[in-house]
């Protein structure tokens, strides 16, 4: 007996060693420029910023994004200008990620629940949504999304992360999200 279990316990450490160095789940922090947000991304992300409307309000987006697997993650900071309603620029970003998204609304009870992180405002638009959507090309896919803000002197950075898969692991978000640190 003694020798059954040394063997499965060296195969189950065996199993997860290759699960940790697995290159589809190879968590690494990431930093947005300018600021003190870091996140945790499964895969090598590419980046890129660019000036948006948010809301009607012209920011600077930063997106850190990346595939794993079948799933596909991203990261989006915006700092607003001072004196911005965060709350109202936030709802206007959650709608046009849901539109974009093809999600069916008004969303349905338990799709949608408060999301807070030690160091966020606590906005009544802090989210997190767990809902069907459609991509592009009219195939359905699976979106687990929150969306915070974070406090930076006078600014106020908006902060929204999301995942995409036909069916989404809940430890891959759940991990990502826990990671968002202000």
């Amino acid at each position: 007996m003694r020798i059954y279990s040394s063997a499965l316990v060296a195969s189950l450490f065996g199993a997860l060693t290759l699960s940790a160095c697995n290159p589809a789940q190879n968590w690494r922090d990431v930093a947005f420029e300018g600021s003190a947000l870091k996140v945790q991304l499964p895969c090598k992300p590419d980046r890129t910023a660019r000036s948006v409307p948010l809301g009607g309000v012209p920011v600077e987006l930063q997106v850190v994004g990346c595939e794993s697997g079948t799933a596909m993650f991203a990261v989006m900071s915006a700092a607003l200008p001072a004196g911005s309603d965060a709350s109202a620029v936030m709802a206007a970003w959650q709608k046009a990620t849901l539109d974009n998204a093809r999600v069916p609304q008004p969303l349905v009870a338990g799709q949608q629940q408060a999301w807070h992180r030690p160091g966020q405002l606590p906005l009544a638009t802090s989210l997190r949504v767990q809902a069907p959507g459609l991509r592009a090309n009219g195939e359905p896919v699976s979106m687990d999304a929150v969306w915070g803000a974070l406090a930076e002197g006078e600014r106020v950075r908006l902060v929204h992360a999301v995942v995409y898969d036909r069916k989404i692991a809940v430890e891959l978000s759940s991990t990502l999200f826990e990671s968002i640190q202000p």
